[in-house]
């Protein structure tokens, strides 16, 4: 295994690494591999049916907006004609 040291980090975030090791229970080098191990190999890409469904948690729409959105033509389509 390879060792990596990392000067003049900034004290501020050597505590915060300090408390988000401890969140996940793991040591702060612990922590550190693991925030460079997830950015480096992620874990899945996101879904496009995940992302969409995120985008519309984020939506802020009023109840006439929505019914806007959920009002369509329900006549049905006439066939195509080839010739």
């Amino acid at each position: 295994m390879a060792r990596l040291t990392v000067r003049d980090l900034p004290d501020d975030v050597r505590e915060a690494l300090r408390v988000r090791a401890a969140q996940h229970g793991r040591s702060t080098e612990a922590e550190v591999r693991q925030i460079l191990i997830d950015v480096v190999f992620p874990a899945a890409q996101v879904e496009l049916g995940s992302l969409l469904a995120g985008i519309g948690r984020e939506a802020t729409l009023t109840d006439d907006e929505v019914d806007q959105m959920s009002a369509r033509d329900t006549t049905a389509a006439a066939p195509m004609a080839f010739g």
